[in-house]
């Protein structure tokens, strides 16, 4: 009898075990849960976190727009407005009153500058003038008795070649006065030199005196800058994505050094190439008399570009990231486990000026620009919850 109570205690106990160990299998059986893969160019808000991050929208608007460039340069002047003064036959200095920064006017002596050469250059011109002279005499008498059949005809060639010679010896000589300012019709041999002036051939300032008394210049040697400051124009460099934005005729207002006194400048030129560093030149004529804007001087110009219309956006709406542009776009409203939810697309743009509280944007051509509903505020928290997924994302 206890043999057999024994046997069914261990069938029922078996039983039990079985009947725990397929319900434990059931219960521990895992449930499937579908996920929702958002795409890489949303942002999946709810409506609590749009209320939190003020998110706002918007239509995009085409407004004219002018907008301004803001880029720097240099003061300069014209080729005709600087003058680099040298003596071309050299000499010693004798003397200059000259110091930087004095007036100076086209004409008036800048140095008295002595050389052995400037004497020789006068002797040589008076005597081959008097020899021209009798030369030029010959010439005229030979010629007129060849005509009577009394001289031959080599006679007359060779009168006729000396007279020549001298002539272009004379010639010469007078451009070699002339070069290092003599004028030779006031020369005779009662004024025959051993120092000459060198004279400013501009009017202008002195930018820089090089000299002093007593020192030997050679032919290639920077005696004086001369720079007239009437005529000064501005050199500016754009970037290359920024040359249709600029014409002949608009004005520029630019500033000197961190003074606040505004200057005014008329674009005149503009480049017909791009550098290699991707920029683009502009020069354009300063019309404010000014002294104290001086050539080589660095400046800061705003120029104000043509008025467009252009598809523009509050500048809020435009976010930067990476070095580039996005603007968020709504994309639909959606229910999930019977909440509503909202996704917005970001999406890359270009930008152009800013003015106004407006920035031009350049926008795909897939966007329909009627109907685009565009975040206008809160744009950046919406780019926040982009890169920081989890913070803002939806649970």
């Amino acid at each position: 009898m206890l043999k057999y109570n024994f046997r069914y205690i261990v069938f029922i106990s078996l039983i039990v075990f079985a009947l725990i160990s397929c319900n434990g299998e059931q219960k521990g059986e895992p449930k499937t849960k579908e996920i929702e893969l958002i795409p890489e160019d949303i942002v999946e808000m709810s409506s609590d976190q749009i209320k939190l991050a003020n998110i706002e929208t918007g239509t995009i608007e085409t407004r004219p727009m002018s907008g301004s460039l803001k880029v720097s340069g240099t003061v300069t002047v014209a080729p005709q407005s600087l003058a680099t003064v040298c003596m071309p036959m050299g000499g010693f200095v004798k003397s200059t009153t000259l110091m930087p920064g004095n007036a100076v006017r086209q004409g008036q002596i800048l140095a008295i500058l002595e050389n052995q050469m400037f004497i020789d250059i006068q002797q040589g011109y008076l005597e081959a003038k008097n020899k021209l002279e009798y030369a030029e005499a010959e010439f005229v008498r030979h010629s007129e008795l060849y005509k009577d059949d009394v001289y031959s005809q080599k006679n007359v060639q060779q009168v006729t070649a000396d007279y020549k010679i001298l002539k272009a010896e004379v010639k010469g000589l007078e451009q070699k006065l002339a070069l290092i300012g003599i004028n030779p019709s006031n020369l005779h041999e009662e004024n025959i030199s051993s120092s000459v002036p060198l004279v400013s051939p501009i009017s202008g300032y002195v930018k820089a005196v090089n000299v002093n008394i007593g020192k030997f210049v050679a032919p290639s040697d920077v005696l004086f800058e001369i720079v007239n400051s009437d005529n000064l124009f501005l050199e500016l460099v754009l970037f290359d994505k920024d040359a249709d934005k600029v014409a002949a005729g608009q004005q520029i207002h630019f500033f000197i050094n961190n003074e606040t006194e505004q200057h005014l400048a008329v674009i005149y030129q503009t480049g017909k190439s791009i550098s290699t560093d991707k920029t683009y030149k502009v020069y354009a004529s300063v019309r404010d008399v000014c002294k104290n804007v001086l050539p080589g001087m660095y400046v800061n110009a705003i120029i104000r570009a043509s008025s467009n219309k252009v598809n523009a956006l509050p500048s809020d709406a435009v976010v930067r990231f990476d070095e580039k542009y996005y603007i968020f776009v709504f994309d639909k409203n959606k229910q999930e486990n019977g909440k509503p939810f909202t996704e917005y697309k970001i999406i890359e743009v270009q930008t152009g000026v800013t003015e106004g509280g407006y920035t031009e944007v350049i926008l795909p051509d897939d966007l329909d620009l009627q109907t685009a509903k565009v975040v206008i505020k809160g744009a950046y928290n919406l780019l926040s919850a982009k890169k920081n997924a989890g913070e803002m994302s939806c649970s």
